[in-house]
């Protein structure tokens, strides 16, 4: 039978004790680092743009090139971690991520920025599955791994936010290349101290499903890129029937296709089909599909609302994520704390049903609004609901996972986290932009010259409202799921039958 993760965080905790603090310290940065990379760059694009002459659509490059390798790589990355060492891929990730951000800090072309980019996402690819990995495996099970996980939750779900208020203050007070050299001296210190204070762990035998390997990196790459180039642009064009996306698109479902069929025939399957048939697994992996879905292309939203229609300069629209991520973290420690009270289920219908009335609070906003009454409650609405939401979601994922599956069990809850994103994006962007452009248009022809320009400011509220309305029906899907799948025991994430 395999080894379980109680037994081996005891292990971890009896030959580490003195050092879990530090352990956790190690984990939830190298984690808040790839997170927030996905959106520091943000703020930094039209700085980029003048630097090295990027053409509208080649400056989405800058944000793809990241989430594409990511996305793909996250399943590959997992599984080295699981045969080649947990802390030696994450030192390996680690440090391959901050020798590519010291690249692209000092990039003068599109063409090395955007390679530097990729390399970025290939060691995040390793260093997020490995992280997460490593916290069940060091953190004994019952109240020090959900302290834990309460923070490595709330690393990644603030991890947004704290990097678009990060990118403000770098722009803003120093250069665009900052966003990329801040990794460097992080990166390299985390992978320092993880050598010290993370337990070694000897290669397990084991081959790399290579064929499993190939088809699911591509798959996945494939269906982010179709995702991604699919959204409408602002100006109203639809690119969901362009041959470059259908193409994508077809070649993603194709490619997973035969990953799955490999899958099922391989004795080394880069993800065992034994971890999909665990009903509340299945469910933790879908719920995160949603939040990802749901969440990320709001950030997006969020902060061209407050530039593009409130005037909001970088700095400030940065800042004005503070209490949702304050709201957040504070959310995350009390669902740490609860889970062995009540358990997985009550949290995940509570996060739910927060996170999908804070979006519909979202949808009201207008032009007109100020961030006191029209944005600061649905954002600590929104922060509660998922702070309740990420710290069960990983529990319940690895709950009863062997040990030599965790790595890439933990990439599996990444991969829906990041594809569910790239579908936010595309959605919610044809939904928003396709409102905006019919809007502007009807405004446009009745509106005298002087007006025009509130007119398209209205159109624009009227756009992401639009966008945000979808998302809190999408977060709705939450409640459905955890109603209908999760069913995990109050005492299986307690480790109170140990």
């Amino acid at each position: 039978m395999a080894t379980t993760y109680s037994a081996i965080g005891e292990a971890g905790t009896r030959n580490n004790g003195r050092h879990l603090g530090l352990a956790l310290l190690v984990i939830a940065t190298a984690q808040l680092m790839v997170v927030l990379d996905a959106t520091i760059v943000n703020v930094a694009l039209p700085h980029i743009q003048t630097a090295l002459g990027f053409s509208g659509s080649g400056l989405e490059w800058v944000i793809n090139a990241y989430a594409l390798a990511l996305g793909g790589l996250l399943l590959l990355g997992g599984r080295a971690g699981d045969l080649l060492g947990r802390r030696r891929m994450f030192v390996i990730g680690l440090l391959l991520f901050s020798a590519a951000s010291l690249a692209g800090g000092l990039a003068t072309s599109q063409a090395w920025l955007l390679a530097a980019r990729a390399v970025q996402g290939a060691g995040g690819a390793i260093v997020a599955p490995t992280a997460l990995a490593l916290i069940v495996t060091t953190f004994p099970e019952g109240p020090p791994r959900n302290r834990a996980m309460g923070v490595y939750a709330a690393m990644s779900a603030a991890g947004g936010a704290v990097g678009l208020l990060a990118g403000g203050l770098l722009v803003t007070y120093a250069s665009w290349r900052w966003v990329l050299f801040v990794n460097v001296p992080i990166g390299i210190a985390v992978a320092l101290g993880a050598l010290v204070v993370l337990p070694g762990a000897a290669r397990r035998p084991g081959r790399l499903d290579l064929p499993g390997a190939i088809t699911g990196t591509l798959g996945v790459a494939a269906l982010v890129y179709g995702l991604s180039a699919a959204a409408t642009s602002p100006d109203g064009t639809s690119h969901w029937g362009d041959a470059k996306v259908v193409t994508a698109l077809t070649a993603g479902a194709v490619l997973l296709i035969a990953f799955a069929l490999v899958e099922t025939s391989s004795r080394d399957a880069l993800l065992p089909v034994r971890l999909l048939r665990q009903r509340d697994r299945l469910g933790a992996n879908l719920i995160m599909l949603a939040v990802g879905t749901a969440v990320f292309g709001v950030f997006f939203f969020i902060t061209l609302f407050v530039q593009d229609v409130w005037g909001y300069s970088a700095l400030r629209a940065g800042v004005a994520f503070l209490p949702l991520t304050a709201v957040l973290l504070a959310a995350s420690g009390a669902a740490a704390a609860l889970v062995p009270r009540i358990g997985a289920r009550p949290l995940l219908l509570a996060g739910g049903a927060a996170s999908a009335g804070g979006l519909y609070w979202l949808s009201r906003m207008t032009e007109h609004g100020t961030y006191a009454g029209g944005l600061l409650g649905p954002s600590l609405m929104t922060g509660a609901g998922l702070g309740l939401l990420f710290v069960p979601l990983p529990l319940v994922a690895l709950t009863r996972v062997g040990e030599a599956d965790s790595g890439v069990a933990s990439s599996l809850l990444n991969v829906g986290r990041q594809v569910g994103g790239s579908i936010g994006l595309a959605v919610l962007g044809t939904v928003a932009w396709t409102v905006v452009a019919g809007g502007a248009r009807a405004q446009a022809a009745t509106a005298r010259t002087g007006s025009r320009q509130a007119a398209y400011q209205h159109a624009l509220a009227a756009g992401f409202d639009r966008a945000f309305l979808v998302a809190a029906g999408i977060a709705l899907l939450i409640l459905v799921i955890a109603i209908a799948a999760i069913r995990v025991r109050r005492a299986d994430l307690s480790g109170a039958t140990h």
